[in-house]
């Protein structure tokens, strides 16, 4: 009875209740249960001894062949976190369409403890575009979509518009690449100008100094993490070197990032912006725009003859994207992690309340790195399926057609791309071209990424495809998806992911290479 007695004080001390291996929702509070058996000699089972409530990575065995990669990562990962003061981050990888490293580090509950996990579910902010271009580009192939008409012909509630004393046309195509003229939060067009300016000014300072960086770390191997935004998110603006991830800068300080108003149907939350001048002549600027996906989101609902949110949720259905849901704050989701940001103290505090229900297309959805690993592999084995011939007709189709991904990953004219100055913005997707000018120097491999700014979220997910040749597709010898895919959510704002993203799909990528030839 002194055995039990002893055990039963040591199960009640703080900080003395085990959890589970994943850590996360799932921790078991074993307590008085497992000081009982340990009195009665009960042997506890693997995964169930009693540990500190702090979470301490304890991830899986690697899988064979990419250790290297993932303790690379794993560290660069960690580097984010410490350095941006993340309280969780997840991240995940698949390899030719595999995947191969999921992990949670942190808290998705700073309050309760409670640790993230693969499972683990948190906003993707503006992903959600990547997830309704997709919609679109099912409509359009389905032949139920025209991308050139004006969206009148869908959305008769949008008026027509006027600039400068000139009727114009916005159509699906231009809203799809943000060259619609629709404004984003910022409802005063001399600021955006102003902004614009300044922020092209300060790219071409700051661009000699990048190129002369860059060759200096494809000489020494060594690149710089990317912590802090350099750049506001999708509006191109250098931050001050004094800011801090998860405050707000100024796109946070915009009053509609806040708004706690719940509409009920998309056409009710054009209300917000269909009335306000463009900004510009559509067609001949780029200005990136949630707005242009709310107005999106209503003519995915008047094309298909469903709710654009029924729409969405049946297509998660058909790519077995089944953690993907509304960003709903009614809902009971498991799994779900909170959200968080900084004060002007600089002390962590929750996210303020906002309702996203204004802005489903644009940066509505919750999502976990698995679910997007999926979501990127159905669109890699699309946009590769064609080109393999030697089949036998045993190859399935791909949810979409090869040259319609082609079309989506192909960079438009005019436009630009805040987190990634290699890139240019496709449809709903940032394009980073194949390209080497001179010999025996820097390589641009060809990706495709998008990355997402949400009040107490950051996110980016990024496709490396493989660069085929005719041996590998002709002999029937491998088949698609083949490449790499990167996704990385954490529960904090302003916290830039795309260049780590795009080094940890790199170091999976040698590894892989090294395989082979080895």
């Amino acid at each position: 009875m002194h055995g039990l007695a002893r055990a039963l004080r040591r199960a009640a001390a703080p900080g003395r209740l085990p959890v589970s291996r994943a850590g996360g929702a799932g921790a078991r509070p074993w307590g008085w249960g497992l000081a009982l058996g340990l009195a009665l000699g009960v042997k506890v089972p693997a995964g169930c001894e009693a540990d500190e409530a702090e979470p301490k990575p304890n991830p899986l065995p690697s899988p064979r062949g990419f250790g290297a990669a993932i303790e690379r990562s794993r560290d660069l990962v960690r580097r984010i976190k410490d350095e941006a003061g993340v309280p969780g981050i997840l991240v995940g990888v698949s390899v030719d369409g595999q995947e191969v490293w999921s992990e949670g580090l942190g808290y998705a509950d700073v309050e309760n403890r409670v640790v993230c996990k693969p499972e683990t579910i948190m906003r993707i902010a503006s992903i959600s575009k990547c997830l309704t271009m997709m919609a679109v580009a099912k409509l359009w192939e389905e032949g139920k979509l025209d991308l050139d008409a004006p969206v009148q012909k869908y959305v008769p509630e949008f008026p027509e518009k006027v600039y400068e004393g000139e009727k114009v046309t916005i159509t699906t195509r231009l809203l799809v690449s943000h060259l619609s003229g629709i404004r984003h939060y910022e409802k005063d067009v001399t600021k955006v100008k102003e902004e614009k300016e300044k922020a092209n000014r300060a790219l071409k300072l700051t661009k000699p100094c990048q190129d002369k960086e860059q060759k200096e770390k494809e000489g020494t191997g060594i690149e710089k993490t990317d912590s802090v935004k350099p750049r506001k998110e999708h509006e191109g603006e250098v931050k001050s070197r004094n800011s801090k991830p998860g405050r707000r800068d100024k796109e946070f300080e915009q009053e509609e990032y806040y708004l706690k108003e719940k509409f009920e149907s998309v056409i009710e939350s054009l209300k917000i912006f269909k009335n306000d001048p463009l900004f510009f002549k559509p067609g001949s600027q780029f200005l990136y725009s949630t707005y242009g996906f709310t107005l999106l989101s209503a003519v995915v609902e008047r094309v298909s003859g469903q709710k654009f949110t029924d729409y969405m949720l049946k297509m998660f259905r058909d790519l077995d994207m089944l953690s993907t849901v509304l960003d709903d704050n009614e809902a009971m989701i498991y799994n779900r992690a909170r959200c968080y940001v900084y004060n002007k103290k600089g002390r962590l505090v929750n996210a303020p309340y906002v309702d996203n229900s204004y802005k489903w297309a644009g940066g509505g959805f919750l999502s976990s790195v698995g679910d997007l690993l999926k979501f990127g592999n159905a669109l890699l084995y699309s946009y590769q399926a064609g080109q393999f011939k030697n089949t036998k007709g045993k190859l399935l189709p791909g949810y979409l057609k090869p040259e319609t991904v082609a079309m989506m990953w192909t960079p438009v004219p005019k436009t630009e791309v805040s987190w990634d100055r290699d890139g240019k913005y496709a449809m709903a997707w940032a394009v980073v071209e194949k390209k080497q000018q001179c010999g025996c120097c820097r390589q641009q491999r060809h990706y495709a990424s998008h990355t997402g700014g949400a009040v107490g979220a950051s996110s980016v997910l990024l496709i490396l495809p493989e660069e085929l040749d005719s041996e590998a597709t002709d002999t029937g010898l491998v088949a698609p998806p083949r490449g790499v895919i990167v996704s990385i959510i954490c529960n904090m704002q302003s916290v830039s992911l795309n260049s780590t993203a795009l080094k940890i799909a790199r170091e999976f990528d040698k590894e892989k290479r090294a395989q082979y030839t080895g």
